[in-house]
């Protein structure tokens, strides 16, 4: 599993903290993981797959 960081995430998908933290809780976009104490990651195939998802979901 490869893990990314925020910086890396947002260059992907060009959302904001907060849009992505609103996007977490409601489901919608995938669960961060806790790194340590003060770091978070995505997993960064459950990003692609998302982001896979959205793509799909725009040319229906």
């Amino acid at each position: 599993m490869q893990t990314i960081r925020f910086a890396q995430l947002q260059k992907r998908v060009p959302l904001s903290r907060t849009q992505i933290w609103r996007l977490e809780r409601q489901g919608l976009f995938p669960k961060r993981i806790q790194l340590s104490a003060n770091t978070v990651g995505w997993d960064a195939a459950e990003i692609d797959e998302w982001l896979q998802q959205r793509k799909e979901a725009s040319n229906a």
